[in-house]
């Protein structure tokens, strides 16, 4: 079995893999064991709300207003964060 990687997530599973002392053959091998055992990914799998066709809309819709000159922008203060 092949896999396209992006580089840089190859080169972290590859790190990760050998600080657990795994090829990442292996690690691959425990992870399709462990769902064909259990019919289920063994972590969560979500989407980032961020990303959502509804928000997306609305941030099309304010980039519309923004070009059309119809967006109010108002000061505020910075909230500092610890």
């Amino acid at each position: 079995m092949n896999f396209k990687l992006d580089e840089d997530v190859k080169k972290r599973m590859e790190r990760a893999c050998a600080e657990m002392g795994l090829s990442m053959s292996a690690a691959f091998t425990m992870f399709a064991k462990k769902v064909g055992r259990e019919y289920r990914i063994p972590f969560e799998v979500s989407a980032d709300p961020f990303y959502s066709e509804s928000n997306l809309r609305h941030l099309e819709s304010v980039m519309q207003d923004v070009k059309d000159g119809k967006a109010h922008f108002a000061a505020h203060d910075l909230i500092e964060v610890d």
